[in-house]
């Protein structure tokens, strides 16, 4: 994950902050490479960072029902799937929404949009394939999970639009990347309660950290095409930011464990309150090692959140099986 991105040689259609060496770019069929280009199937972190909250919210709807279902396992890998699906689906829309932008930005000129290997027609109707395939997945959980999946396409859609008009798209995306919080715990219990909301509040406390840091290699570009983002409004108070959004994650994410463990499971309760005091040093490992006008260090920076987010997976998979 910490592959750092190479300039793309021309006529390949290679992207370039693309993961170096990725399958996409050495083993798809070349009539799918814009397509999954599209998708960001060439940098999977994002799917990564759509996905941990689920499994986030599945692991800890099962610690605090005390049980774990055949159908859960069904959760798990559904989330997997359907992640992928629709982080790629919100991405053919982002394209869509900002081709007009990405061809003035530096990192973004050769995406399959703006570099002419795909038609805006042709990425709508990708956007379509896979958000329809996702919905097929999507049917096979519990009715209220169905409803929340169906409304999740709000934030997602609303998503590209905010850089224009405020200086917090990051909470945008925050909204949009950790539903599957709620998703996956009303999956499990049937129910939405409040140790998801608050796994959710934390999950969009955590994407104000990492999305603010992946901003701060546009700034340049963004201040002469007028796009705003909480990288250019913090400005060289990042680090301070980025120090309040690493306590919250943490303090809102003890919080949800606290009210999702049942009372009396101290071991518990325990394994699972390190898993958010992990990952809380995880990113203060990002923060020293943070510099804001050194973009390799930077996107690294930002890839290492698939480490960080699996720092609670891992605890509260212990929790469940001690």
């Amino acid at each position: 994950m910490t592959e750092l991105p190479t300039t793309p040689e021309v006529g390949t259609g290679q992207v370039a902050d693309a993961v170096t060496g990725n399958w996409v770019d050495r083993l798809a069929p070349a009539a799918t490479r814009p397509y999954l280009r599209l998708s960001r199937a060439d940098r999977p972190i994002g799917t990564w960072l759509l996905l941990l909250p689920c499994w986030w919210g599945l692991l800890l709807a099962m610690l605090h029902d005390g049980q774990a279902r055949w159908e859960d396992l069904w959760i798990f890998v559904g989330c997997g799937i359907g992640a992928f699906l629709m982080r790629g689906a919100g991405c053919t829309w982002n394209d869509i929404t900002d081709r007009g932008i990405d061809g003035a930005v530096a990192r973004t000129a050769s995406r399959p949009i703006p570099s002419g290997q795909v038609t805006t027609v042709q990425a709508l109707l990708w956007a379509i394939t896979q958000s329809l395939i996702a919905f097929t997945i999507l049917l096979t959980f519990n009715v209220p999970a169905i409803l929340l999946g169906v409304l999740s396409l709000l934030p997602v859609a609303i998503y590209p639009f905010a850089k224009r008009f405020t200086w917090w798209p990051q909470v945008f995306l925050g909204v949009a990347f950790n539903w599957g919080a709620l998703l996956a715990w009303t999956a499990h219990t049937g129910r939405l309660e409040a140790p998801a909301v608050l796994l959710y509040l934390a999950g969009m406390a955590w994407t104000l950290f990492y999305d603010t840091i992946y901003a701060h290699q546009d700034t340049e570009d963004d201040a002469l095409i007028g796009v705003k983002s909480t990288a250019r409004l913090f400005g060289d108070n990042s680090p301070r930011w980025l120090a309040w959004f690493l306590v919250i994650t943490v303090a809102l994410m003890g919080f949800a464990i606290i009210g999702a463990v049942p009372r009396g499971e101290i071991l518990m309760l325990v394994l699972c309150l390190a898993g958010p005091w992990a990952m809380g040093w995880h990113m203060m490992w990002q923060l020293r090692r943070l510099k804001t006008d050194d973009t390799e260090r930077l996107l690294s920076l930002f890839r290492s959140n698939r480490d960080a987010g699996l720092i609670p997976v891992l605890f509260f998979a212990a929790a469940l099986f001690a």
